[in-house]
């Protein structure tokens, strides 16, 4: 009887974790990823580009975590170009990066960063305001981060403008 309430507990609880990490990496896909930003920037005429690049697949042997798509940055704005596109997930985040080259094992939590917000679509043309003080040219990448897990999803160098 010990011995059966014991296998009963034990596989309630690997149900329930399994299911709950199952939770985690299907909502995304089957809820999130048909949605597609459309955000423009407004007076784009009149706005200075600091810098433009393009996002990556960091680490090819991963397929789950890519990305992809053009971002310019303005003096006080990213814009994540309609062509971007990332892997679901959860907690996903923009941020400017100090350094030039992100890759896997870049302790990006560990840097300067700035966290210019949730991702608002894995898909699509999203606006990111940039904060007051910021110094653009010191910052080389903009990152897309998985704040949940604390892994990269892709990285965009940049190329700063004359």
């Amino acid at each position: 009887m010990k011995k059966s309430i014991v296998i009963f507990l034990v596989g309630a609880a690997l149900g329930v974790a399994g299911g709950f990490a199952l939770g985690i990496f299907v909502y995304p896909y089957i809820f999130l990823a048909d949605i597609v930003a459309t955000e423009s920037v407004s007076d784009k005429s009149s706005r200075k580009t600091v810098a433009t690049g393009e996002f990556i697949h960091a680490n090819p042997r991963d397929p789950i975590h890519y990305g992809k798509g053009k971002v310019t940055v303005y003096q006080d704005l990213v814009h994540l170009g309609g062509d971007f596109e990332v892997g679901p997930g959860p907690k996903y985040h923009v941020y400017l990066v100090p350094e030039k080259s992100v890759i896997p094992s870049t302790a990006v939590e560990k840097t300067m960063f700035v966290d210019l917000g949730r991702l608002k679509a894995f898909r699509g043309s999203q606006n990111y305001p940039v904060p007051n003080g910021v110094d653009l040219p010191k910052f080389g990448s903009v990152v897309i981060w998985c704040e949940q897990f604390g892994v990269l999803i892709s990285p965009a160098a940049l190329k700063f403008q004359n």
